[in-house]
């Protein structure tokens, strides 16, 4: 693509991982700004090659920005690189004149472009930013009810995969243990574990009242298969949100007898393992343990949801969000996150109001006091309670070690529907 010389640019980059939309919020952004006279210039590589001293970049036209909005992936080359504010420099918004800079991206993104709104203003540079929220992880801090981009179309990939492996398990009379992405929040893997009708769903989030341990886990999953046993069900999955390695110790993790490779930190790389050959290990040991004759298989889940092609919903969805993106910039937001609320109307989330003390963006945690967690988890999961333990002490010695409610130190009762 030939460079053009236009008075004012506009700026894109994107950061973090691939979520399904990216192109299309590109291709809508670059649509909208080419239609009304600013030159639309794509970075590569995020904020490592926007802050190098030469960036990566290309300016975009119509054709480029048509041919990419249904695709998955993203057509500009993405980076996890997190820049220090020493890094930060004007350079190439002076030398581009770029008036908005427009970030793609998660809670991540979003904190370094709230440092990066400050820098600015502090240079006197006219150059606002404006945030598109970016995640399958569903956990950017956006008005109740309103989902990152890109999650419903992972959701939907991860259900389709997520049925074939619950059919697997019926059809071979055995279980699985899936693991699901998500950092610290469990949205996907409790919307995955919700669609597929999974008799066991474990996110972060549930265990609100007691500390998060692979022991915990294990019983929860045993928990899960001794009950489907009672009731004569022979297979079932158990669906593990990685989230849940974030609130656990580096010894706990490497007491889990894992071979791991270790960071410059002395710190487990968790990116090289597989999280449900974890949970699936310790799962075996103790049915090994208890006993009990209950084959299980690991799956894990997770890279092939984020570059699948996006769904109608996230179509639609990215698309206002990039048109959104003009809408705030003429009205003169910066610092802000765009949003699209149920009746279709933009407004901007400014950056400053969802940071906590150090600038970081605070992630979107699943609420498991809502009604509507609470009636997945109380009436539409498989686990022992008090009326099992005569029956589940012919597999286990101490039924109520398993009971659901005592390991997460939840108040036993059933929410009427």
């Amino acid at each position: 693509m030939k460079e053009k010389k236009m008075k004012d640019a506009v700026a894109i980059l994107c950061a973090g991982g691939p979520a399904p939309g990216i192109n299309t919020v590109i291709s809508s952004v670059t649509k909208i700004f080419l239609q009304n006279g600013y030159s639309v210039l794509g970075i590569n590589e995020g904020y490592k090659s926007l802050f190098a001293d030469e960036p990566a970049y290309d300016y975009l036209d119509f054709d480029f920005a048509d041919k990419i909005y249904s695709r998955g992936g993203s057509a500009l080359k993405m980076s996890r690189y997190k820049p220090k504010d020493e890094e930060f420099k004007v350079d190439f918004f002076k030398k581009k004149n770029v008036k908005l800079l427009v970030t793609i991206g998660g809670d991540d993104t979003a904190s370094t472009a709230n440092r990066l709104s400050k820098f600015l203003a502090k240079q006197n540079m006219d150059v606002k930013n404006i945030h598109v929220p970016k995640t399958i992880d569903n956990d950017l801090p956006l008005p109740e009810g309103a989902p990152t981009f890109g999650y419903h179309s992972a959701k939907e990939e991860g259900v389709r995969l997520a049925t074939t492996i619950y059919e697997d398990a019926r059809t071979s009379g055995n279980w699985f243990v899936v693991s699901a992405m998500g950092r610290e929040a469990g949205h996907l893997a409790f919307g995955i574990g919700t669609a597929c009708h999974y008799p066991m769903i474990i996110i972060p989030e549930m265990f609100n009242k007691t500390k998060i341990t692979f022991e915990k886990i294990t019983r929860l999953v045993i928990s899960s298969m001794v009950k489907r046993r009672l009731l004569g069900i022979d297979y079932g999955v158990a669906i593990i949100s990685e989230g849940v390695f974030h609130f656990m110790s580096d010894k706990e993790i490497i007491d889990t007898g894992i071979n791991f490779t270790y960071d410059d930190h002395g710190h487990p790389e968790l990116g090289n393992v597989s999280k449900s050959h974890i949970f699936n290990m310790l799962v075996q040991q103790a049915l090994k343990e208890l006993r009990i004759n209950v084959k299980s298989r690991p799956n894990e889940m997770g890279y092939e949801l984020r570059c699948c092609r996006p769904n109608a919903y996230d179509l639609n969805y990215a698309t206002r969000l990039g048109l959104g993106v003009y809408k705030l910039f003429k009205d003169g937001n910066t610092g802000s996150v765009v949003t699209v609320d149920r009746k279709g109307s933009i407004s901007p989330l400014l950056l400053k109001d969802v940071e906590d003390k150090s600038g970081k963006v605070k992630p979107r945690l699943v609420n498991v006091e809502t009604e509507k967690v609470q009636l997945i988890y109380r009436n539409n999961l498989h686990y022992l309670t008090k009326e099992d333990y005569r029956g589940a002490r012919k597999y286990v010695k101490n039924p109520e070690e398993y009971d659901f409610f005592n390991i997460l130190e939840w108040e036993d009762r059933i929410i009427d529907i």
